[in-house]
């Protein structure tokens, strides 16, 4: 079985498998071995924990103290940096029925064409796709920028994924919201699947953890967030196209 966090935090890291080999002192077969699911030896757990900046027990969950885990609790990620841009367009092109995006801007998503045009794709296949995002001129989303010290920027990144969302926007299976929430999540929904990123306060989104869940018939956490989002949504109000431009 594929280490998927073990590769997702050397992507995030920027580090290949020769430069994980070479700062580590092992040959590049040996680092392929450990994403194929082999654990290394404590000492090499070690050292490459602390390279990674990532608990050696997210990397090998199995090294953690026996506890009951949660089975619809099925990946974690280090940081929403360690999932690549396809991973995000598999995490969407897996939906039949319906996908939904929560988050302030979320303007990683929007500058991907090739993901607006799989949204675009979606909606023609009869996927209902929802997008709530920030309301621009919100005091929450005014709170975010300064927590985050970018101040108005986060406004304006709003703004600008409003605008690159446009030509998704069209299609009659889309609507787009705006929220003014405090917002402790970000989701990524996709049918049965949930992508929940972490908020830390002074941390940037995209540095903090990611929990991938799947929802079931006892599907508890999932729940919880899927109903978090429900509220968000119903409080949102609708946005039309070329609000990015107000």
């Amino acid at each position: 079985m594929v280490n998927e966090v073990l590769r997702g935090a050397m992507y995030g890291a920027q580090l290949t498998e020769v430069d994980l080999a070479a700062r580590l002192g092992v040959e590049p077969k040996t680092v392929r071995n450990w994403l194929r699911g082999q654990v290394p030896h404590p000492g090499r757990r070690a050292a490459l924990a602390r390279l990674l900046e990532v608990d050696q027990t997210v990397l090998w969950p199995a090294l953690a103290s026996p506890v009951e885990h949660p089975t619809e609790l099925v990946a974690v990620y280090p940081r929403r940096l360690s999932i690549s841009q396809a991973m995000w367009r598999d995490f969407f092109a897996s939906a039949e029925s319906q996908i939904g995006v929560l988050a302030y801007s979320a303007l990683f998503l929007a500058e991907d064409v090739r993901l607006i045009r799989l949204l675009g794709d979606k909606a023609e296949q009869g996927v209902r796709v929802r997008i709530a995002l920030g309301d621009p001129g919100g005091h929450n989303v005014d709170r975010r920028g300064v927590e985050e010290e970018i101040g108005e920027a986060m406004s304006l990144k709003i703004r600008n994924a409003i605008t690159l969302l446009e030509p998704v926007l069209a299609h009659d299976q889309v609507e787009l919201r705006l929220h003014d929430t405090v917002l402790y999540n970000s989701m990524y929904w996709s049918d049965d699947q949930l992508l929940v990123n972490q908020h830390a306060l002074g941390i940037p989104a995209a540095r903090s953890p990611v929990y991938r869940f799947r929802g079931g018939d006892d599907s508890e956490m999932f729940q919880s967030y899927a109903t978090s989002f429900e509220r968000i949504w119903s409080l949102g109000r609708s946005a039309a196209v070329g609000a990015g431009r107000m």
